[in-house]
């Protein structure tokens, strides 16, 4: 077994006017609306840095899409802040935020059914048309005997040194289960959805909340949200004996920071 390289993606939020945006769904340059033209240069700058990593990255041989790859109707916003509302139409976009990095394999988990779908699993459709090897609500991925053991939501917290909590309890929830023979022991535990990044861990396993790839521009973060936020990835290298090392890819938010009112 030769080392192999696993990127993980999560929370595209494709259809929210923040989401990461193809080209061609981005917004056109030349309008005069004032928020269009904001969201129109955060859709081109982080579609561009996302394009250059998976570019610098290559070859992958696993990518895990780690849920919210679209970002639904928008109930709760009226859908004022979609630049498309249709789902299947979201999908479209999410297949192609999934296939630019042309990975050998593909792994999914669901996402929240707020952005997904109550009913039905929109992200089952997006697995169909990027011929994903697998999708599930939590999956345990092994690569050279390491195992990654993915699921998308994590309880958040509101203070800098209570964000390694939450995702620590996952591990430790795994190593319990383990012990009675229902789920594989994971090492390394990647958990999505609170959009910031932080790790923890020791020589027995590293638990990760990513970073997501959604940008400044949702009410609820803006009104009702505090804290640091990410924008970005996450490549790990495991080599033939299932050692690691991996290195997280952050966006430079001010890039996205808002302007200053000038009095």
């Amino acid at each position: 077994m030769s080392t192999r390289r696993i990127v993980v993606v999560s929370d595209f939020h494709c259809g929210h006017r923040a989401g990461l945006t193809p080209p061609d769904w981005q917004y056109a340059r030349t309008v005069d609306d004032y928020d269009r033209q904001r969201f129109g240069h955060e859709q081109r700058l982080m579609w561009d840095w996302y394009a250059e990593q998976a570019k610098a990255l290559a070859p992958v041989s696993v990518l895990i899409v780690n849920g919210d790859a679209i970002d639904g109707k928008g109930g709760k916003s009226g859908g004022s802040e979609q630049l498309e509302s249709d789902r299947t139409k979201q999908v479209e976009m999410a297949a192609e935020c999934v296939e630019v990095w042309d990975a050998k394999t593909i792994v999914m988990t669901y996402g929240t059914m707020y952005h997904t779908g109550h009913e039905e699993d929109f992200e089952a459709v997006l697995a169909g048309a990027v011929n994903a090897k697998k999708i599930g609500s939590h999956e345990w991925v092994s690569v050279n005997g390491c195992v990654f053991d993915c699921k998308h939501k994590v309880g958040r917290s509101v203070i800098p040194h209570g964000r390694h909590t939450a995702p620590a309890r996952e591990a430790l929830w795994n190593a319990l289960w383990a012990e009675v023979g229902v789920e594989p022991r994971g090492r390394v535990f990647i958990r999505s959805h609170v959009h910031y990044f932080t790790f923890a861990g020791d020589e027995t396993q590293l638990v990760i909340t990513t970073p997501a790839l959604q940008g400044f521009g949702s009410k609820y973060g803006s009104r009702e949200s505090s804290g640091k936020v990410h924008v970005g990835l996450i490549h790990f290298d495991v080599d033939s004996n299932g050692g690691y090392v991996w290195q997280p890819h952050l966006l430079d938010l001010r890039g996205l920071a808002p302007q200053t009112i000038k009095l």
